[in-house]
């Protein structure tokens, strides 16, 4: 017998594979590898290929029962997403590894390898690394689905303006697109007097009527309408209308308010001009630069109408001009106008050349008006004025008169403009002509009226002016500090980001 150091260990010793007899470590199976998979198979039961639902409007993926979930290709989240979908079958193993194999993006195909343990036969743990395929079903999203139906909406906010010029839209379009108030919209529809504003939830309706009531001066009533009442259920089924009412005044109007309002502003004239509308109405008065801002709930209980038509006003040339010096109020006066300089001017019409007739009037635009300048106002002398307030005013205190703005060339301020706006994307048929120049009048309101541009988004152009020494008419302009960069972010076909 041989002798075995006692610091010598045993060595372990191998079995025969009771299937195929190859030597093989002991193991609780008794069985190699090859066998014991060849008879055992532990991704029995998990299913080797599924469904799953994309929507190719908006690039989500259905998470049953009807969520939507954006998810980038090869993500995490999608990840998550296609493992739910063999979560019950893969309870009955461990799972080690999960990964994306790639496929060709358009292939309509995603390959997940997954790496799962089983404990098998006496105790034996076998790995095993498979493949799932998922076939990717086109499916619009309940949301898209609404936006191409066009008409499946539950609430709707009709906003309007009784008013010939839509100053107070443009100026509204703006701050929605600056706030992002439209995203919610299923539609925007404009018609004559406003615009419609379609939503699938009562609740986004609601946030755009509280929006708007923050933002200008305006009143609203709603009402709704029973759709379907499932009786079992006890759930109704309503659509819901906001009607909005923005007040029907516009920046440059004329007003005259009423005896009554006129001295609770502080014995305000009651000819004033409006020179802007934001939250609240802002007036001057253009005899003693005296201010006032109203709000909506206080224009409608003492109403008032704007006198003249914009396209009533007529071009006037300054003959002469000269500064007042300020005044003292009467006791209980309001504030003045710290921008505006008092003056006293003797204009002409410029359709009136050939005669020597002049006007006389008083002005706030005397910081802005020389000798030879042409502005822009209203005739009240040679007017019938239409109005309840006006009529029963003493004719002495109704000035000939109203100058609203200097006047510049339109074609140069035009062809000189380096920036530009977005606008909403609306169903309308189309701007014609009175609404284009409409909306040169509110692009020239923002280069002219620094407080509206703050709440305003304005974009570098692509356009590059040209400018000659004779395009300086002296005309105010928005610098290039005020202007942002137009930059677009969007989603590319593979899910990733593509900014251009």
């Amino acid at each position: 017998m041989e002798y075995m150091p006692p610091s010598a260990a045993p060595t372990q010793g191998h079995i025969l594979c009771c299937e195929c007899g190859v030597p093989v470590p002991p193991n609780p199976a008794s069985m190699c590898v090859a066998c014991l998979r060849a008879r055992v198979d532990i991704t029995d039961g998990i299913p080797k290929q599924a469904s799953i639902h994309f929507c190719k409007q908006c690039s989500r993926y259905l998470q049953p029962p009807g969520t939507w979930i954006q998810c980038a290709l090869e993500s995490r989240e999608l990840l998550t997403l296609c493992l739910k979908k063999i979560k019950a079958s893969l309870n009955k193993v461990r799972l080690i590894d999960a990964g994306f194999v790639w496929t060709e993006p358009h292939s309509k195909r995603l390959k997940v390898k997954l790496t799962v343990q089983k404990e098998v036969m006496n105790g034996a743990i076998l790995q095993q690394v498979f493949v799932v395929e998922y076939v990717v079903h086109s499916q619009m999203c309940d949301d898209c689905h609404r936006v191409e139906a066009k008409d499946f909406w539950k609430a709707v906010v009709q906003v309007r303006q009784k008013t010939s010029h839509k100053k107070t839209f443009f100026y509204l379009e703006q701050l929605i697109l600056k706030h992002r108030l439209h995203q919610n919209t299923l539609r925007i529809k404009e018609i004559h007097d406003g615009l419609d504003f379609y939503y699938a939830s009562k609740q986004h309706a609601q946030k755009m009527v509280d929006f708007l009531h923050c933002t200008v001066p305006a009143r609203s009533k709603s009402s709704q309408r029973l759709i379907s009442h499932d009786i079992h259920s006890n759930v109704y089924n309503y659509k819901s209308t906001f009607s909005v009412e923005i007040v029907p005044i516009c920046k440059d109007n004329v007003v005259c308010l009423s005896p009554k309002l006129a001295q609770s502003l502080g014995n305000m004239s009651q000819i004033c001009v409006c020179i802007r509308v934001t939250s609240t109405i802002h007036l001057i008065d253009p005899n003693t630069l005296q201010i006032a801002d109203i709000d909506g709930n206080t224009y409608w209980r003492h109403p008032f109408n704007s006198l003249f038509h914009p396209k009533q006003l007529e071009e006037f040339i300054v003959m002469d001009i000269n500064r007042v010096q300020e005044r003292k109020l009467s006791a209980g006066a309001g504030m003045r106008s710290n921008k505006h300089t008092l003056a006293e001017a003797w204009v002409k019409k410029t359709s009136e050349m050939n005669t020597d007739h002049q006007y006389f009037c008083r002005t706030h635009l005397g910081h802005l008006l020389n000798p030879g300048d042409l502005v822009l106002g209203f005739d009240l002398a040679n007017c019938n004025l239409n109005d309840e307030f006006a009529n029963k005013m003493n004719p002495h205190d109704v000035p000939d008169v109203v100058l609203i703005k200097k006047s510049y060339d339109r074609s140069k301020r035009q062809h000189r403009r380096n920036w530009k706006l977005k606008e909403l994307e609306r169903d309308r048929e189309g701007m014609d002509t009175d609404d284009e120049r409409q909306y040169q009048d509110f692009l020239e309101d923002l280069e002219e009226d620094e407080a509206i541009r703050r709440n305003v988004n304005i974009y570098k152009s692509t356009h590059i002016p040209v400018e000659s020494d004779t395009d300086d008419d002296g005309a105010p302009r928005i610098s290039l500090a005020e202007m942002l960069e137009d930059l677009h972010i969007s989603q590319d076909a593979t899910g990733g980001e593509d900014f251009t």
